[in-house]
């Protein structure tokens, strides 16, 4: 892996539409975990020419220019999104250890965040999240696609085992933060089995998760070329129906109408809540 630093005119993005939060934060550009369906690859082109295929971009900055616009006046507390396009707790951060000093001024201006990650590397900042919980909203949500490791493997090589997702979510859950099971993508023939929808959904039933929100795979740009030699090679017998259904960018609505209901079942069968919005409504009174 080939780190690189660079530095940032700002840390925080603002959004075009608040989807419900309207800032976006990354602290690195690139990602690790390597999964053959990140849609953000388009988002993470290299910034020279002679940055490798494996390269992870350091914003050695962030800390003091976030600092900056939390500190502004105008600054009104809204909510933020952290790892949006990459995941701040990638293997990168147990060295460069960004984390504990952008909790540390969330806390400082009691500032909301939602925290999405495949990694329980999270778990070291356990203190710190706790502590920004009980001053403001806080969401930690897991991205978490199946549960048979052999294909978790194939098809995010960097992530963390799935159950140790679940366990962290479940440690999560005895803080003050709203806790979320992030089933997406949901990639046909290779993670849509009723079998591992019922797995997953049995998973955050026992984590007494805040919600699940699933999500069908899309794929645009560089993500559906990489994508798909990625299926060529690995699930050969897989590609001309995949492409059948990704005539688009999205799957077919047939197949989302029909995936979508069986989720749906499962969650009203496991007792799950299907809004994210809920706890953040009632944290943000």
């Amino acid at each position: 892996m080939d780190y690189r630093e660079i530095t940032c005119v700002q840390a925080l993005n603002q959004l075009k539409r608040k989807v419900p939060y309207g800032w976006d934060l990354n602290i690195y550009r690139g990602c690790q975990h390597d999964c053959r369906y990140c849609y953000a690859m388009d988002s993470n082109r290299y910034l020279d020419s002679g940055a490798a295929e494996r390269t992870v971009f350091i914003k050695t900055n962030v800390v003091e220019q976030l600092e900056k616009q939390l500190s502004h006046p105008g600054w009104k507390r809204d909510i933020i999104n952290i790892g949006g396009v990459t995941d701040s707790y990638q293997p990168a951060e147990e060295t460069f250890q960004l984390m504990p000093d952008i909790l540390k001024l969330l806390i400082k201006y009691k500032t909301p965040a939602i925290i999405s990650t495949k990694s329980d590397l999270i778990l070291r900042d356990y203190d710190l999240i706790d502590q920004l919980s009980r001053l403001t909203y806080v969401n930690v949500a897991a991205t978490i696609t199946t549960m048979d490791e052999d294909l978790r493997g194939q098809i995010e090589p960097g992530a963390v085992a799935s159950a140790r997702r679940f366990e962290m979510l479940r440690r999560f859950r005895q803080t003050n933060a709203s806790v979320g099971l992030h089933l997406m993508p949901i990639i046909p023939f290779l993670t849509d089995s009723y079998q591992n929808l019922n797995d997953l959904c049995r998973w955050a039933r026992d984590c007494i998760v805040h919600y699940v929100l699933p999500g069908t795979l899309y794929l645009r740009g560089r993500t559906r070329s990489s994508f798909f030699a990625f299926i060529k090679q690995s699930f050969p017998d897989l590609f001309e129906p995949l492409q059948f259904i990704y005539q688009t960018g999205g799957a077919s609505q047939s197949y989302k109408n029909t995936l979508y209901q069986t989720v749906n079942d499962l969650r009203d069968c496991y007792g799950l809540s299907s809004s994210y919005t809920k706890p953040m409504k009632e944290k943000m009174r």
